[in-house]
């Protein structure tokens, strides 16, 4: 019928088959007009207003498609040639063929000559604009149709409430929540599921239960709306739950139901239940459903099921390009790179061609130096296909070439930019500060802002890093203003990169602020706070997260433990390592390698040097991380022999040594005084092709200084590659003040002063160097100069371990409960320590001691030397383990001045 009617209407056409067999009355005598082969137009003279009229609305109602809009276009034309362009029923009628053909502004030239009595018309050009995403004007003609007097009807409604979703305008939404309730139109079922998805995407979700749970009867949709809402805001508990009261029902779910459902079984990864929802597919007859098999693939990859995932990908007759992308994209996050790019190939064998998504899953899999020539080989593969390069295609590929260390190639890509975006800028801004170029990041943050581009989450969350590292703790404030205006800090990465960033800055107070302020930590958020605490020597503060982070049902992994076992070493706890190291045994984390080498270094600086080779030599498999923590290990006991043995170990099994290695034997060889020995390893760095680095250069220094031969030294940071640090200097200022040498400390602590003014340790010791040779002048010009400059001395403390508890110690203090017995002992044992001949020094730091009772009188020996050793005047410690027990026994000590 709509061929015969429409054939009618044009001039002349091709014979067009009949649209179906039935027939209506008004349209009866036209069954011979539909098998002539032109029509003249004298034919429309015959029929009559009505009968054509009813032509019309029915030819109008078949074009509903993009590709029928020139056929409108004619039909239209007709219609006002006519002159039927005034009825109501036809003008409705056409504007709702160009809104479904696509042509919004057509629809807007016919409703505006129109007379617009009914909500019809409104509602069809509120559906246009929403259909077309100008969902401004769908909101705009909605409230001129209330301006007009016109009352909206059940049908104005859905796409109204579309709208107010996607702009994520909730007060219009909840305004047109309130209409709809006075107009008695809350339950139905379009409507409901429409308030239901604009609560839960706007992340409203308990308004949202409350409308659906009002609803008397639920569509598939309705339910499916519901689930993907407690998807949306990571409630995989509620969002099953409602599965589970959706299968009780008597709704049967779709397609799109399971594919919600194992969505959330793959980004919780859990697998028992995702294999159930699994076997009610097939009882459905679904799980070959592409979409469904799609997510299936997601959910096996995720949970490491490649057994499963590869089956599943055999039994799909039709793979699409999503297919292939999950498939690969899977192997990627599995590190499977071979099965990858043989899935690659196998995709162009199917004639199947790659898209950016397939490219951007696929590259991460070239994101190191030795496959960066795979890497590239995909570049030239895009650029000679003529791949469309959408904005994450392009910060895949800046993404391996700043992981590859070639920046150079990654601004190429930027450049070939011709707009920026942020995903893009976001990308740059992470690799520069992944290789160090901090500065490069904040000028590519600056490029985003010039642009007025507002700077999202994760470029918050990658710029952080680079104000950490060059501490603008200034810059970082102003950020963190930006972060708190636009409600990011309820993300968990930007919080803990504000976190880091506060805490490399100095200012781990504000940190931990912020850390507290997260509702929903997860456990790089723990594990940031733990090591910041760590780094920023504060042991005792890394204890009580551990604890917590247990107590509030976290789960540690091998960065926890890693920083747990660094504040045991730190705070020379070794009854907490041992803990640490029985849980890492009981929770199978014993096989990690970096947190198997911070069990070494831990044991190492308690003085356990034997466990911590048992520790060694029980790996399953070792890597350099762990070589250099037990070469690093032996050289800080000063036993250089065994060091360079292990040294030698570690070639013969294939690891090459790398710029840590070198330090740790460097620094064995300055413990021990071995100048030769350790120029020899500073010189044969370059055989390597291992460039001596900062740290490289100040543990020469030191090495040559405690040998005394300080213009050696001064020659050394003279010739330096680099500009010295702070670092450098004091360590030559160490030296001077051990041998005296008030020329090069003078020289030493003007640097100094320029390049670290707010260290009061360079000012101290620079008091120190002027006091032993009698400068008294010099003392009051330093003293002078901290005054002027605000500079404060903190005081130094101590620690000791006792029964599991630490007691410390702070100079001058006098809070400690036993304050009165420490100090009558501490009088009689540097009574008795000056009777034996003790000189006067200081405890290196991280000493173990041993004290013992012989005669009545406690002598303090040096573990190692067998020395008596003098006192600080804040180890008062030292008399603390006589008050609890006159009996011979071991502690262990930590200073820090």
């Amino acid at each position: 019928m709509y061929g015969s009617c429409l054939r009618v209407f044009l001039k002349r056409f091709r014979p067009i088959s009949a649209f179906g067999s039935k027939s209506c009355r008004s349209t009866a005598k036209y069954s011979s007009i539909s098998a002539s082969s032109t029509v003249d137009f004298c034919e429309i003279s015959q029929i009559s207003s009505e009968e054509l009229i009813s032509c019309y609305l029915l030819t109008l109602r078949g074009l509903r498609d993009p590709s029928d809009l020139q056929k409108g276009r004619q039909v239209h034309a007709q219609i006002v040639s006519n002159g039927f362009d005034n009825n109501e029923l036809i003008g409705n009628s056409v504007i709702g063929m160009y809104v479904l053909c696509g042509s919004i502004f057509d629809a807007n030239t016919v409703f505006c000559r129109m007379e617009k009595d009914s909500a019809l018309p409104w509602n069809w050009m509120i559906r246009g604009f929403s259909m077309m995403g100008l969902f401004k004007f769908s909101l705009l003609f909605f409230f001129k149709m209330l301006c007009a007097g016109i009352l909206p009807d059940r049908y104005t409604f859905p796409y109204v409430i579309k709208s107010c979703c996607s702009l994520s305008a909730l007060g219009s939404g909840v305004y047109i929540h309130k209409m709809i309730n006075s107009m008695g139109l809350e339950e139905d079922i379009f409507v409901g599921s429409g308030l239901v998805k604009m609560y839960a995407e706007n992340g409203f979700i308990d308004d949202a239960r409350k409308v659906f749970d009002q609803m008397p009867e639920r569509d598939c949709v309705m339910w499916n709306v519901m689930m993907d809402g407690y998807v949306r805001v990571g409630n995989a508990r509620n969002a099953l739950e409602i599965f589970k009261w959706m299968r009780s029902s008597e709704t049967r779910p779709n397609y799109v139901t399971f594919s919600c459902i194992l969505s959330i079984c793959a980004s919780e990864a859990i697998l028992s239940y995702g294999t159930q929802i699994h076997g009610i597919t097939i009882k459905y007859g679904m799980d070959l459903e592409t979409s469904v098999a799609n997510t299936l693939l997601a959910m096996y990859s995720k949970c490491r099921c490649l057994h499963d995932m590869n089956c599943l990908f055999d039994m799909m007759s039709k793979a699409d390009v999503v297919t292939w992308n999950g498939m690969i994209s899977g192997c990627v996050q599995n590190g499977l790179k071979t099965e990858a790019l043989e899935l690659f190939r196998r995709m162009q064998d199917a004639h199947i061609k790659p898209d950016s998504i397939t490219l951007a899953s696929f590259l991460p899999s070239f994101s190191d130096s030795a496959s960066l020539k795979h890497g590239k080989e995909i570049h030239g593969y895009i650029l000679r296909n003529n791949v469309s390069m959408d904005v994450f295609l392009k910060s895949a590929l800046i993404d391996i070439y700043f992981k590859s260390n070639d920046a150079d190639m990654a601004k190429k890509v930027y450049n070939s930019t011709r707009t920026m975006d942020v995903v893009i800028c976001s990308a740059m801004i992470s690799g520069y500060v992944l290789n160090g170029m901090s500065y490069d990041a904040l000028v590519m943050f600056r490029k985003l802002l010039v642009a007025q581009i507002k700077p999202n989450a994760i470029t918050v969350a990658s710029i952080l890093p680079a104000f950490a590292c060059l501490t603008a703790i200034r810059l970082g404030k102003e950020l963190h203003g930006f972060v708190l205006k636009n409600a990011l800090e309820g993300h968990c990465f930007v919080a803990s990169s504000l976190v880091d960033m506060y805490a490399k800055c100095g200012r781990i107070d504000l940190g931990y602020q912020i850390f507290t302020r997260i509702s929903d930590k997860d456990t790089v958020a723990w594990n940031s706070m733990i090591a910041n605490f760590s780094q920023n020597g504060e042991p005792e503060e890394v204890f009580n997260l551990y604890r917590q982070m247990r107590t509030e049902g976290m789960k540690y992994d091998n960065v926890t433990i890693s920083s747990a076992l660094s504040a045991c070493a730190n705070l020379a706890a070794l009854n907490y390592g041992k803990e640490i190291h029985g849980f890492m045994v009981r929770g199978a984390l014993s096989s990690d390698l970096y947190a198997e080498s911070a069990l070494i270094d831990m044991y190492a600086k308690c003085g356990d040097l034997n466990f911590a080779r048992r520790v060694f030599d029980s790996m399953m498999k070792k890597s350099e991380v762990s070589w250099n923590s037990i070469i690093a290990a032996y050289g800080a006991h000063g036993l250089l022999n065994d060091a360079v043995k292990l040294f030698k170990e570690m070639e013969e099994a294939g690891f090459l040594p790398d710029h840590i290695t070198f330090l740790a034997l460097i620094s064995a060889c300055s413990h021990t005084g071995q100048v030769e020995m350790g120029f020899r390893f500073f010189s044969c760095m370059n055989d390597y092709q291992i460039i001596p680095r900062m740290e490289h250069y100040a543990c020469m220094v030191d090495l040559y200084g405690r040998d005394g031969k300080l213009y050696e030294a001064f020659k050394l940071i003279l010739n330096m590659p680099f500009k010295p640090d702070a670092g450098i200097w004091g360590s030559l200022l160490g030296a001077c003040r051990m041998h005296r040498n008030i020329e090069l400390a003078e020289l030493a602590s003007k640097h100094l002063f320029e390049l670290d003014p707010q260290n009061s340790g360079y000012y101290v010791l620079m008091s120190n160097i002027h006091a032993v040779t009698g400068q008294w002048a010099g003392v009051l010009k330093v003293r002078s100069l901290m005054k002027e400059r605000k500079v404060q001395k903190l005081p130094g403390f101590s620690w000791i371990e006792i029964n599991n508890t630490n007691h410390m110690f702070v100079s001058e203090c006098k809070s400690h409960p036993q304050y009165e017995q420490i100090y009558f002992l501490l009088m009689v044992l540097l009574y008795e320590l000056k009777e034996a001949g003790g000189k006067e020094g200081c405890f290196p730091a991280w000493t173990r001691l041993r004290f013992g009772c012989n005669h009545h009188v406690l002598v303090l020996y040096h573990l190692r030397y067998r020395v008596p050793l003098f006192y600080c005047r804040q180890f008062m410690w030292l008399t603390l383990p006589s008050i609890y027990d006159a009996n011979g026994f071991e502690n262990k000590v930590s200073k820090k001045l």
